[in-house]
């Protein structure tokens, strides 16, 4: 029987969306996750060919908010930059979470309503 605890992960977003402290929170809860730095690579789906994740997960966090969360030397058009290379992570992720507005407890329990959700669509 597959559960969602067996599926692998893949977390993707720009920088400071939050993708550490899921990635920390749900690998705490028995799942296996990879955190793949697709926002640096000009591979658009590298995140297919490294982490071949059975479920994606899309962070994302606006400009202005990652620049509170992190003091970065980045721009404007850094960020959109690191955007254009995620389009197609995007395209295909399975769950898209806007972290602007919530903690870490809050992206925490949308992902896991969606893991236990499809583990039991994979069972």
């Amino acid at each position: 029987m597959t559960t969602s605890k067996n599926l692998v992960v893949g977390l993707v977003g720009v920088c400071t969306s939050g993708k550490t402290t899921l990635g920390t929170r749900l690998k705490a809860q028995g799942y296996h996750v990879r955190h793949i730095a697709q926002e640096h690579s000009f591979v658009k789906d590298m995140w297919q060919r490294i982490a071949k994740p059975d479920l994606l997960i899309f962070l994302d966090v606006s400009y202005e908010v990652s620049k509170q969360r992190r003091s970065m030397d980045w721009t404007q058009t850094d960020y959109n930059e690191q955007q254009r290379r995620l389009m197609h992570a995007r395209e295909h992720a399975d769950l898209h979470i806007q972290t602007d507005l919530l903690n870490a407890e809050e992206v925490e329990a949308q992902a896991l309503v969606f893991l236990k959700e499809a583990g039991s669509e994979t069972g």
